[in-house]
């Protein structure tokens, strides 16, 4: 008589839970490591090292520029990689991002410099510019699909706040790496130093990658009926413009009010202090490094006031504290003294950027069913980001190189600009997923087609 071979057991909720909120943290704190690595290094070191110029800030600028290439592959990473998010599921886009982000990343590490190779060094830089962006892309829309999903009601918040954890745990890592590598001498970090991060990706990516390859599929996609798997490409696209499409416009306002005064905050603001108050990477860098690790300990917090308050009222909140920050955070840059550049940035990108980050992943989720959910936030999300953060830090340099008297007034105004799209998003928006079954229209109608 044969023994019956015992099959595995199935992982329990909890042991689930554990499991996708680690490949969430972990996964994005690596992607966005190399994502905010370039940012960091664009003004410090890519700009002189691929594109020298005798003009220190056109040099900037053209960094900045490559910069915002990776934010317009993203638009189109959003659809494709979000049509694989709901037909195939979330997992398979969670593991392809770390590849594509890793891979590009490691691989900017060992590109020759622009006197090596002239011209073909800032074309590869480009290049992989672009993959890099296809994996950021790829990458917060399904983590944060899977993450409102593996949520109940009343821990949207705090599990929506576990993509934003990740990032700032990313930002974190990286401008301590750049600050650290700043303090070790001109000599070792502008000839070779900068490259010891983005070559370490390759073994970042891979330690992600087998975390989220043990990472159970979103509960919500796995009751989605298996026809939903069958839906070509143009079908996708079709239930979400035919059921979703208000949720399209909500989450383009919501996530580029959000990421237009991020990147402002995390990036326009370092190439300002280097090229209008001559503050050095290292004073800027660390003054990311303090914000990012307040982030740190105030992103969970505010999981739990999304829980504890309508997340509606929270993003209100945190759109007009964005308006009347605007000007105050250039006055304290404007005082050139370490102290109080700090202050500006943790206030910016420690306190307000989680707030409305943790805040805007429940709120733009909900805007969209579980079939159609991936790729309405795809869509709309990176679209948003590709004009608002791609282009965002580029129009800020050029507003103030063209006041004559470096004024950031203009920029202030594009903070303020960025704090009224969210109370407008926050005003609109819904706060409860439609349900699929409203979706599935176009599916029950196709499926009653092919019977016939």
């Amino acid at each position: 008589m044969e023994t019956p071979v015992a099959k595995p057991a199935s992982p329990t909720p909890e042991t689930s839970n554990r499991r996708a909120a680690a490949a969430i943290v972990v996964g994005t704190a690596l992607e966005y490591f190399d994502f905010f690595l370039y940012s960091a290094m664009a003004v410090l070191v890519i700009g002189p090292t691929f594109f020298p110029s005798d003009n220190s800030a056109a040099s900037s600028m053209a960094a900045l520029a490559s910069f915002g290439v990776g934010f317009l592959a993203r638009p189109f990473a959003g659809l494709i990689f979000g049509i694989i998010g709901d037909k195939f599921g979330r997992k398979t886009v969670l593991s392809w991002s770390l590849i594509l982000m890793g891979a590009s990343t490691g691989l900017m590490g060992l590109i020759p410099s622009y006197a090596s190779i002239g011209v073909a060094a800032p074309i590869l830089l480009v290049a992989l510019r672009i993959i890099q962006g296809i994996g950021a892309g790829a990458e917060f829309s399904s983590a944060l699909a899977i993450s409102y999903e593996y949520a109940t009601a009343d821990t949207r918040g705090r599990l929506g706040s576990l993509p934003t954890l990740g990032i700032n745990l990313g930002v974190f890592i990286a401008s301590l790496t750049v600050a650290g590598l700043n303090l070790m001498g001109d000599d070792f970090f502008y000839s070779w130093g900068w490259r010891i991060p983005f070559v370490a990706s390759f073994v970042l990516a891979l330690v992600g990658y087998v975390i989220r390859m043990r990472l159970p599929e979103s509960p919500e996609f796995t009751e989605l009926p298996v026809e939903e798997t069958r839906r070509t490409w143009l079908q996708v696209l079709a239930d979400l413009f035919r059921s979703d499409w208000k949720g399209l416009v909500i989450v383009f306002v919501t996530y580029s009010g959000y990421a237009l005064v991020a990147t402002l905050w995390k990036t326009f603001s370092l190439s300002y202090l280097s090229e209008f108050q001559d503050i050095s990477g290292a004073v800027s860098s660390f003054g990311v490094t303090l914000a990012s690790l307040f982030a740190i300990v105030w992103t969970p917090i505010c999981g739990r006031l999304c829980d504890a308050v309508p997340v509606r009222r929270v993003l209100v909140t945190g759109g007009l504290l964005v308006i009347l920050y605007s000007f105050p955070f250039f006055w304290l840059l404007d005082t050139r003294t370490a102290i109080w550049i700090w202050i500006a940035l943790i206030l910016g990108t420690g306190f307000l950027a989680p707030l409305l980050s943790v805040a805007a992943s429940p709120f733009m989720a909900s805007q969209f069913a579980t079939n159609t959910r991936v790729t309405g936030l795809g869509v709309a999300k990176e679209t948003s980001a590709a004009v608002a953060a791609g282009l965002g830090p580029v129009l800020a340099l050029g507003l103030v190189s063209a006041s004559g008297t470096s004024s950031t007034s203009g920029v202030s105004m594009l903070f303020a600009l960025g704090g009224m799209m969210l109370l407008i998003a926050a005003w609109r928006g819904r706060t409860t997923a439609p349900s699929f079954e409203k979706s599935a229209v176009g599916n029950a109608s196709r499926a009653h087609q092919a019977s016939d």
